[in-house]
């Protein structure tokens, strides 16, 4: 038996890649843009406390269970930012450029470069849902200045995989997928839900 679930993303990427893991146990992957529900806010300082909350928004308005991510980089010398600001850490208009440039800035006078990226995932079963599933990730490496790589997006070009000896941009997309912090929260997701 199927079970339909919202995905509180307008993102087409991760509408694909969600459905191709869920639909082997049993879960019809809709995008909240395909039921017209508006992109929720995500006013609170963790990425749990955002993920969540657009889990119970896309699950309210569609009557649906659903499942919302949150994600970004944290560098430990910066005291974790950009964090759950990672997106707009520029400021709006939101620009991928605009942010890697405000964070090699910032992390110029610093000798720690290390930084990782994290997921969370939640599922929520309905909007009141008092228990969610919550899984997550963590990505380690380090920022380097000058980017590197075609691929990716975001803060990639600049994210080093010292153990690889390539940043994230450089990566094919399926060796990402092996690796990455979303990759690491859906395994964690998949297994608690089998």
């Amino acid at each position: 038996m199927t079970q339909t679930l919202v995905l509180a993303s307008n993102n087409a990427g991760k509408l694909a890649e969600f459905s191709q893991l869920l639909a082997p146990l049993g879960f019809d992957i809709k995008s909240q843009r395909d039921l017209n529900i508006p992109e929720a806010d995500e006013p609170f300082v963790t990425f749990l406390e955002n993920a969540l909350a657009k889990a119970r928004h896309a699950s309210s308005h569609a009557g649906l269970p659903a499942l919302a991510d949150d994600s970004g980089i944290c560098v430990p010398a910066l005291g974790g930012a950009p964090g759950v600001q990672s997106a707009r850490y520029a400021g709006e208009p939101r620009s991928d450029a605009a942010n890697n440039a405000k964070l090699i800035r910032a992390l110029a006078a610093y000798a720690d470069k290390s930084a990782y990226y994290y997921c969370v995932l939640v599922m929520v079963r309905h909007a009141e849902d008092p228990q969610p599933v919550i899984a997550d990730g963590i990505w380690h490496g380090s920022l380097i200045e000058q980017p590197r790589g075609q691929g990716g997006f975001g803060y990639d070009p600049h994210f080093l995989l010292p153990e690889l000896s390539k940043t994230a941009a450089e990566l094919p997309a399926e060796q990402k997928n092996q690796y990455s912090h979303r990759a690491q929260a859906l395994r964690a997701l998949l297994s608690k839900l089998s």
